[in-house]
């Protein structure tokens, strides 16, 4: 096997497991039963969006994409931040989504 291949055969197996993690944190903003449950799952989700940047970088060669997954970085920061804001100052209350 060349080094060609075994990374080829790594790119594969790397976004496979990448979907899976998407897909699940999916299913747990869209069935979990706490707010604080959801803000995870999308901070999780951000944090697949940076890996799927940094596995573009991988695959294309190009630096461009680290800009993109530093953004994605960012914003996922920014947002969990927000909604534990929401979520300590009760914004978010867990009584009314039940």
């Amino acid at each position: 096997m060349t080094a060609a291949t075994i990374q080829a055969i790594g790119i594969y197996v790397s976004a496979s497991l990448l979907l899976v993690a998407v897909l699940a944190a999916a299913m747990r903003i869209v069935r979990g039963p706490g707010g604080p449950d959801r803000v995870v799952a999308l901070d999780l989700l951000s944090l697949l969006g940076v890996a799927a940047a940094a596995m573009a970088v991988v695959i294309s060669g190009s630096t461009a994409f680290m800009d993109i997954a530093l953004g994605v970085a960012l914003v996922g920061f920014l947002t969990t931040v927000a909604f534990a804001a929401f979520i300590e100052r009760g914004s978010i209350n867990e009584e009314e989504e039940r």
